[in-house]
């Protein structure tokens, strides 16, 4: 079963619940990629539901055809942080695509997720040094973080409260030309205004953690829960 989160209406719905700013644009987003995570067990290729053609490679240790909470999703287990070897296969990977890049955009990432971790990258383009900026969502001691770093600047947003409750929870980590925002079950919970210029590399979406790590000097940061469906939208 997946649960429909368009971004447009989860911006809608917080203007009408939430004082204080809010997003700049509340114009209608258009999905970039659409990825159900409805996969049988043993599946190794995420279909692409929008119909642009933006699979990706599901690895050999991702979970997939889970029945968890009425949902089917993708189960990433837990791997201890910083201890070698990296384990390629704990992620999925979406090769480049400029469409991917937020770009100048307005853009988003939507999804639904559950977890009793305490650490991980959920989802990211590129990494923290990589030329032309990067995304990612993380979420370490249980705090979920939206992130965003361009040609103008870097912003981080936090959630005020940990989201690692086994729960199944939607979440949406937003940039629009005027800031970076974070919403959590149709609630605005960070925000922070700003710009951050372009964010456009030529790395691939990653799903469950770092592409490019030894778990020595560079942490792999796994992701340890489920997913439900993923997201990404722009206008």
């Amino acid at each position: 079963m997946r649960i429909q989160h368009p971004v447009a209406a989860a911006v809608l719905t917080v203007a009408l619940l939430t004082a204080g700013p809010q997003p700049a644009e509340a114009a209608a987003y258009s999905l970039i990629a659409s990825w159900w995570m409805n996969e049988a067990s043993g599946a190794r290729t995420m279909a692409d539901n929008s119909g642009h053609g933006l699979g990706g490679k599901i690895g050999n240790e991702v979970g997939t055809g889970v029945r968890v909470n009425g949902a089917t999703a993708y189960r990433f287990a837990r791997l201890l942080p910083d201890v070698p070897p990296p384990h390629p296969g704990h992620l999925i990977t979406v090769p480049d695509d400029s469409d991917l890049d937020p770009g100048t955009r307005n853009y988003a990432v939507t999804f639904r997720f559950r977890t009793t971790g305490k650490f991980g990258n959920i989802i990211q383009k590129g990494q923290a040094t990589v030329a032309g900026g990067n995304f990612k969502v993380q979420i370490p001691n249980g705090i979920l973080q939206c992130y965003y770093r361009g040609s103008a600047g870097a912003i981080l947003v936090s959630a005020p409260r940990k989201l690692n409750d086994g729960n199944w929870h939607v979440t949406s980590c937003e940039r629009t030309r005027k800031g970076v925002y974070l919403y959590a079950d149709d609630k605005l919970v960070a925000w922070r205004a700003g710009p951050t210029g372009k964010v456009a590399n030529t790395w691939p979406v990653t799903i469950g953690g770092k592409p490019s790590c030894d778990q020595i000097k560079v942490g792999c940061d796994y992701y340890n829960g489920d997913l439900d469906w993923v997201d990404l939208s722009a206008s």
